[in-house]
């Protein structure tokens, strides 16, 4: 899988509205000359926006993994259970009421935006006397995230940032510079090893609480640094790539069809999967119709849609 994202990190470099040879690749990043235009593209444009697809693509696999962990939930994902609706509000109150706010804030309000968004749905999906089964997490999710969502575009409509918001819940990787990831690749590697420090933990929670507490697990402070973790991913990437839903419903499950539901494997091979598919889908919404890109979250949606419609077939079945 490694090698595999390595040629789609290479691939998606090279090809695009001009294509650059593997070699022009390949030297740009190893012997950067500035005087050569094919590196400079690489340097400046290509290389920041493929980083983005990696990490973002990562950070929302691994917040759907903790998701389906901790919830015992296979339709768990970040766009489904409100956490990018609630990122969108927070955005949409930021481009209204603090335009001058530094990036390292959009982050921040990204993810406390996400908190807000899952802490609703779960707290609605309580509400139900037979508890919070699947099914109902996913239709309180789906509830809420449209809440959200026209609470966001009725703010951006009436103070006439429509278009800005449009464009982030489309998704894209247009615009972004090597500053953008040096501000937040530190706090995504710190959720990420959050993350993995806990996956064993997270095994013996998917399989009941009960279960867990007989073994010793310390059920709440597992829960609580899962959820800090899934909130951080998951913000950081709406932050950074727009509302972009499925990758943490497809690339968990993925990862399970090759090793199994032992969450120290799921984890970080999640987070390879998840790079490899929003790199080869942003590749894909830039040669599409090139030279103009269409949205990132369109692509995804075009075999996420499907995805989850055969994942909640399947889960009907079970039940």
């Amino acid at each position: 899988m490694l090698l595999l994202l390595m040629g789609a990190l290479v691939l998606a470099m090279s090809l695009g509205a001009k294509r650059i040879p593997f070699a022009d690749v390949l030297t740009s990043i190893f012997a950067y000359d500035h005087t050569a235009a094919a590196h400079h593209v690489i340097q400046t444009i290509r290389l920041p926006r493929v980083l983005a697809a990696m990490a973002t693509g990562a950070g929302f696999a691994v917040s759907g993994a903790i998701m389906q962990g901790i919830s015992r939930n296979p339709l768990a994902d970040s766009g489904i259970l409100g956490l990018n609706a609630g990122a969108g509000v927070m955005l949409v109150l930021a481009m209204v009421f603090l335009p001058a706010l530094s990036f390292t804030g959009t982050l921040w309000l990204c993810v406390l935006g996400a908190a807000l968004g899952a802490g609703l749905v779960f707290s609605v999906g309580l509400l139900s006397r037979r508890g919070l089964t699947p099914i109902r997490l996913v239709l309180a999710g789906a509830a809420i995230s449209a809440m959200l969502t026209a609470l966001s575009e009725g703010i951006s409509i009436f103070f006439s940032v429509a278009q800005q918001v449009a464009f982030w819940y489309g998704g894209g990787l247009n615009g972004i510079k090597m500053e953008h990831l040096q501000q937040m690749l530190p706090w995504m590697l710190l959720a990420l090893l959050l993350a993995i420090a806990v996956s064993r933990s997270i095994t013996i929670l998917s399989v009941g609480d009960e279960t867990a507490e007989g073994l010793g697990v310390p059920i709440k402070l597992v829960k609580n640094l899962s959820l800090v973790a899934a909130f951080l991913l998951a913000g950081i990437s709406c932050a950074l790539a727009g509302s972009v839903s499925f990758i943490g419903l497809m690339a968990p499950h993925l990862v399970r069809y090759l090793v199994g539901v032992e969450y120290r494997y799921i984890i970080p091979l999640s987070a390879i999967m998840g790079a490899i598919l929003v790199v080869l889908a942003d590749l894909a919404a830039r040669i599409v119709n090139a030279p103009y890109e269409i949205p990132v979250g369109a692509v995804i949606a075009v075999i996420g849609v499907p995805f989850f419609l055969f994942l909640a077939r399947k889960e009907r079945r079970e039940l």
